[in-house]
This record gives C-alpha cells, sequence and structure tokens, in this order.
C-alpha cells in the first residue's frame, strides 16, 4: 500500500454517491448476460482485469502466511481467478466463492479441478442474502462487485454480518466508468449481435465510485478499523470487524 495513499476514516455514516452511467436493473432475476455470454467476461477476468492477488496477500496477511483453517470467502467470484489462486497458494485454508451465475460457477469448478485443488467450492448465492451463519468467516474479499451491483450498502452490510470478529475485507473497485464497463460494452453488443432482445438485468454501463463516495460506503457498518487507498485505475478498502 502506498503509504501517502491511505486514509483511515472515522465510524460515522454519511451518504454514498457513486458515479453511475446508465443503470437500469431489469425486473427478470435469471437473465443475465454473465449467463448467455459468460465468456466475454471470462476472458476480460482472465487476461484483461488486474491480478490483485499479490495485493490481497500483501493487505491481509503482512505477517506471513493465514492461519490453518482461515475460512475466506469471495463474493461476486465470477471464473474463480481469485478463490483459486489463493487456494492454491495456500493450501491449508477453505476457500468459498459465491456468484450468481451459475455458468460462471461452472467455469470456477473446471479450474479448480483442471489445477488439483480441493480446499475451495463454490455456489450459486445472491450477494445481498448471503444465507450463512453470522460470524463464519475470518476473510472476505470482493473485486468489482459494486460496478453491476445495487444497494452496495445492504452487502456490505452482509460482509460485516458473516465476518467472525477481528475479521477482515479486501474490497477492490475500478475508478473510471469507461474501463469498468468494457466487459458489459462487449457482452451487450454480442447478444444484441446474436439475439433479438434487450430483456437481461445488467446495465449498460458501470457503476463506479468517486473518492469520497467509495470512503462513504463503509463506516455505515461499525468497524474497528477503516482503510482505503487508491492504486492506478483501482481503489482499495481494508476493514477490519470489531
Amino acid at each position: 500500500m502506498p503509504p501517502d495513499a491511505i486514509a483511515s476514516r472515522p465510524n460515522t455514516i454519511e451518504t454514498s454517491t457513486p458515479i453511475v452511467a446508465a443503470v437500469q436493473i431489469n425486473p427478470r432475476q435469471d437473465d443475465s448476460l454473465f449467463e448467455h455470454v459468460a465468456w466475454v467476461y471470462v476472458f476480460c477476468r482472465e487476461h484483461l482485469f488486474r491480478d490483485d492477488t499479490e495485493r490481497i496477500i500483501a493487505a491481509l496477511w503482512p505477517s506471513g502466511p493465514p492461519d490453518a483453517g482461515t475460512q475466506l470467502m469471495e463474493i461476486g467470484c465470477g471464473p474463480g481467478f481469485y478463490a483459486c489462486q489463493l487456494a492454491e497458494r495456500f493450501h491449508n485454508i477453505s476457500i468459498t466463492g459465491v456468484d450468481r451465475s451459475e455458468t460462471q460457477l461452472q467455469r470456477a469448478r473446471e479450474r479448480a479441478d483442471v489445477l488439483g485443488l480441493s480446499n475451495c467450492c463454490f455456489q450459486r448465492i445472491n450477494a445481498l442474502d448471503l444465507s450463512c451463519a453470522d460470524a463464519k468467516f475470518d476473510v472476505v474479499i470482493a473485486s468489482r462487485l459494486f460496478t453491476i451491483l445495487p444497494e452496495q450498502n445492504r452487502v456490505i452490510a452482509e460482509m460485516y454480518r458473516v465476518l467472525k470478529p477481528g475479521g477482515r475485507c479486501f474490497i477492490a473497485e475500478p475508478r473510471h466508468v469507461i474501463w469498468a464497463s468494457i466487459p458489459l460494452f462487449a457482452m451487450w453488443v454480442l447478444v444484441r449481435l446474436i439475439r433479438a432482445r434487450n430483456g437481461y438485468r445488467e446495465p449498460h454501463k458501470a457503476t463506479v465510485f468517486s473518492t469520497s463516495a467509495f470512503e462513504n460506503l463503509f463506516p455505515t457498518q461499525p468497524w474497528k478499523q477503516i482503510k482505503i487507498w487508491q492504486d492506478g485505475r483501482y481503489q482499495y478498502a481494508l476493514c477490519e470487524r470489531a
């Protein structure tokens, strides 16, 4: 973390105002671009997006490897990029990846099988309702989750709920609308070429938070500590549960 880019935030509730570009969520719940043209997002995640694996490790475990038995959840895991990276790096931790797209999850399971990983699993779960016990996980991570997801404060509340006391979450979000929207642009163009309909729930462009709006997301929960920093096209948060 660049030392001049880290800011600790007071635990006061403020209103977050993201930069939103044409966000319209279709009420249909099962018709998703991430199901029908899943390969586009998989390609972007595996070949175009920044690989934050080393940043995640440095932020969460600065003093050395995680303790054996650490329980980690990746929310919005998509094709399981980070879940598999971390499971391969640390064989003594258990990782659960969750996503709404069964097609993305199938890709994640295939990736784990190819790598011979037995310490990660993938489940179809909505980030707005994680459907698991309180205080179950030591670590929660999420990358590019808020670009298409409404009710961000509700997701932050779910993250806080499922973390154990002293547990930490790491969040990475893009800072620029055009860059963040590349997979959405590509998926919408493709479905318009092959399908004569627009009935997908995803927006046409991404939601991106200004620095202040991103900072204001996290004090909605009583975190013990919040750190925010920026690095190039991304901004990051590391929060510790009280």
